[in-house]
């Protein structure tokens, strides 16, 4: 399905009825309403970051629900389209954090270098957000989290907000670190985002564990 390694890890998921029930209303879905992103980019975020390429996990809870904006990465938007707040806060505390002045909102980049921008809900209906919630993404994406968090290679999971926080749990390997802070939403970036140094933090874990840290 995604023609790469998660094909082989998640087939016994993707087999489950619930996900072929899920991807039946899926289509049904971009056949009669705007879903965003293109079906196409659905899995991007696992594409782009292979099973055995993750370094680090940044966890988002459902895709922009703007015209042009998702494009399947947790966070990124399409190059040209206006920068959601929380991804210009994100940028502010890249800058801070370790002096990294970044313009560029696709994220490509980053996955490239095994950075899973996953989304616990991986579409949405135009200007409707949360739409698809609860229609069975989140066991889904539990599960990759469930996958990764039991993985012997050391791993971030970046947790942005208490919806990512509550994922915390399905982290059993306590040699990966989390790193918890609130949302950079401009509701919260203030108390606590902003000074919690994600990316310096990231990358100290990685080198120090033999692992090539990311170029942000």
């Amino acid at each position: 399905m995604i023609n790469k390694n998660w094909d082989i890890v998640l087939k016994d998921e993707i087999e489950k009825e619930y996900f072929q029930k899920l991807i039946e209303y899926i289509k049904n879905e971009y056949e009669t309403k705007t879903v965003y992103p293109l079906y196409k980019e659905i899995f991007n975020s696992l594409k782009h970051t292979d099973f055995d390429e993750v370094k680090v996990v940044i966890l988002g809870q459902d895709p922009y629900h703007g015209e042009n904006e998702a494009h399947g990465l947790s966070f990124s938007v399409s190059q040209g389209v206006k920068m959601p707040p929380s991804l210009k806060n994100i940028f502010k505390e890249l800058l801070n954090d370790i002096g990294i002045e970044r313009n560029n909102s696709e994220l490509f980049d980053w996955s490239s270098q095994g950075v899973l921008l996953l989304n616990s809900i991986l579409t949405v209906v135009k200007d409707k957000p949360l739409s698809h919630k609860n229609i069975g993404w989140e066991i889904f994406t539990d599960k990759i989290i469930e996958i990764l968090g039991k993985k012997e290679d050391k791993i971030v999971f970046i947790l942005w907000g208490s919806y990512a926080k509550s994922k915390k749990d399905l982290i059993k390997n306590k040699n990966h670190l989390i790193i918890e802070s609130p949302h950079p939403s401009p509701l919260s970036a203030h108390r606590g985002f902003f000074g919690s140094s994600p990316f310096s933090k990231t990358n100290l874990f990685l080198e120090k564990n033999g692992i090539l840290k990311i170029n942000w």
